[in-house]
């Protein structure tokens, strides 16, 4: 029989989606399930981005420009200009997702066999991006009891090796929800440059920021411009999940041109979200407002219910919309396995993403969960009430 590849066999299954099929033989039996195990937000996707799919006048649904449309790619100038982020359309790549950036990325700055370092626990797709491209991950242990901050730039210094091509960061966090700060941005930037390798930030979450903080780019480095990569979307900015649209900003040309490369052989990015995604750019700033006061909402009660709990550790995030909280318990695959399978309370159970699909130190985040407060207030209040009753039974 014919072999699958060494690659293939090690991608991992996402944390995030490998417990679906527990939930939907669940919801077969009846049992309804809160779902704080992936971040799909409950918003409303800005009418005047489905208005403009509605009302598009097209006889033909032809193909998109590789790297997107000069419309679109002139819009996203003037958005970053109001974030102090200064680009042009030519250095912007449009992609299909952020995931697309990702790889696309990676695939364009690293050969078989080199090093990205990522502080863990990470976004679980950094991991199968880095292995579909034979590129090996070395995690750097960030702390729970320190909020998931900035690992030491002496842990960094250790893990760089001739084969190291970049850092990856995620700002804000998912899974943590931590929010970088300028002084650790400046830190990174210093060892960026001193080793000369990439900085690539994953800034989706950049509009979710909360306590009255601000966001701060690699982008606003201008020292960084020819190593900083900066990876974007609009699946949660305009909780337009699946419209699919993301894209790859880079002053580096070199890495524009490569990445340029890769999303020439997979044609263009898809027309309708396209159209979708310049229309979201004129979303009014009330919506953001909104948005970011009902997230912050969702949070604080979240996360005081957690705490609530006896043996639950829990920091709270300072942006996007997820929380990793340690669980009373040896192993938390088992556990949202376990849930969903033999436990309800009334009719109703939970799904949550076990931690360590997060880290790739084996053994790390053993007892730890991600949780998404992408639910109502309500709703998040009684999915705690129900893992408080879950941990109870499960540990008798």
């Amino acid at each position: 029989m014919p072999k699958i590849s060494s690659k293939g066999l090690q991608m991992p299954q996402s944390p995030i989606r490998k417990l679906v099929p527990f939930a939907e033989d669940a919801k077969k039996r009846g049992i309804q399930v809160f779902h704080l195990n992936i971040g799909q937000p409950d918003i409303n996707t800005p009418d005047v981005a489905l208005n403009a799919v509605k009302n598009a006048d097209l006889n033909v649904l032809a193909y998109a420009r590789s790297e997107g449309s000069e419309i679109y790619r002139e819009k996203l100038v003037s958005y970053y200009k109001k974030n102090d982020i200064d680009v042009t359309a030519n250095d912007i790549v449009v992609t299909t997702g952020g995931s697309e950036a990702l790889l696309f990325t990676i695939g364009s700055i690293t050969d078989y066999g080199d090093e990205i370092i990522i502080p863990e626990p990470f976004y679980a797709n950094y991991n199968g991006f880095s292995i579909a491209n034979g590129v090996t991950v070395k995690p750097i242990v960030s702390s729970i009891d320190t909020g998931f901050a900035l690992p030491k730039i002496e842990e960094f210094e250790k893990s760089i090796t001739s084969k190291t091509k970049a850092i990856i960061i995620c700002n804000p966090g998912n899974p943590t929800g931590y929010l970088y700060t300028k002084e650790e941005i400046k830190k990174l930037k210093e060892i960026v440059l001193k080793h000369d390798i990439f900085l690539i930030a994953d800034e989706v979450y950049r509009e979710f920021v909360y306590d009255g903080l601000e966001h701060y780019s690699v982008m606003q480095e201008d020292d960084l411009s020819q190593h900083a990569i900066l990876i974007d979307s609009v699946s949660k900015r305009y909780s337009m999940c699946g419209a699919r649209i993301g894209c790859v900003v880079s002053k580096n040309k070199n890495v524009i041109a490569t990445v340029l490369k890769y999303a020439q052989a997979r044609l263009s990015p898809p027309t309708y979200a396209l159209i979708a995604s310049e229309a979201a750019l004129d979303t009014p700033q009330s919506y953001f407002t909104d948005v970011i006061d009902e997230y912050e909402d969702r949070r604080d009660t979240l996360i005081n219910e957690l705490l609530k709990i006896d043996g639950v550790k829990v920091p709270k995030p300072k942006g996007a919309f997820y929380c990793i909280a340690e669980l009373p318990i040896k192993n938390s695959d088992h556990f949202a396995q376990w849930i969903l399978e033999e436990f309800n309370d009334n009719n109703q159970t939970v799904m949550v993403a076990p931690a360590s699909g997060f880290y790739s130190t084996d053994g790390s985040g053993k007892n730890q969960v991600r949780i998404a407060y992408v639910l109502k207030k309500e709703d998040l209040i009684r999915a705690v009430a129900i893992i408080k009753s879950a941990l109870a039974a499960y540990n008798s």
